[in-house]
Parts: C-alpha cells; structure tokens; sequence
C-alpha cells in the first residue's frame, strides 16, 4: 500500500499563487506516475497536471502556462506550482499516484489518492 499526504492549498485572490506538496510513504517503488486531480461541485474529476519519474510530464490545457509539477524520487515527493489562478480554478484538489508506466488522464488509472485540499480563488 501507498499513502499520500497533501500540504498546500487554501484561499488566494484571483491573479495569486498556490503551491501544493505529496509525501508518499509506503510502497513508493511501485509508483510510476504522480499527479494531481481536482473536482468541483457537481464535476468529475479531471487531471491537472501529471509527471512519471524525472520526466514525461503532462499539463491540462486549461492550466497550460500556468503551472508547474516536478517530483523528488529520493524523497518520494511531488509539487505543484500554480500562478495566475483564477476563480474557476476553485476545486478540491487531489494528490494521486499511480504503477502504470505511462501518464493516463481518468481518475480510475491511479490506485491511491491523498486527502484532497480545498483551493478556493476569490475574485
């Protein structure tokens, strides 16, 4: 088994900055892919940004340009930057991680998921 740990997150104005960390413990050899998810009310969830290993890094158009995910192997951690947010930005946002070898945008290709944070941009 694997757990995640999310830190970050929380409420900004519009136009700010968030930065989201993962801690994963357990059987993190068995993890390929990290990545974070978010869901808003009344959506599923949708891929935000993704990275496998130290490379293969994949970014939702809707967040292109905007953020930027990197990944610590030795410490078994994952980060996500995000600038120039926006209200419609508003989610829960979900750490996930994943043993398949390549980056897969639906929520049911990963097998463990953090807590999910609350990020809510006022505008």
């Amino acid at each position: 088994q694997v757990q995640l740990v999310e830190s970050g997150g929380g409420l900004v104005q519009a136009g700010g900055s968030l930065s989201l960390s993962c801690a994963a413990s357990g059987r993190t050899r068995s993890i390929n892919v990290m990545g974070w998810f978010r869901q808003a009310p009344g959506k599923g969830r949708e891929l935000v940004a993704a990275i496998r290993g130290s490379s293969g890094i994949y970014y939702a158009d809707f967040m292109k340009g905007r953020d930027t995910i990197s990944r610590d192997n030795a410490k078994y951690m994952a980060y996500l930057q995000m600038t120039t947010l926006k209200p419609e930005d508003s989610a829960v946002y979900y750490c996930a991680a994943g043993q398949r070898v390549s980056i897969v945008l639906t929520a049911n290709a990963y097998e463990y998921w953090g807590q999910g944070n609350q990020i809510t941009i006022s505008s």
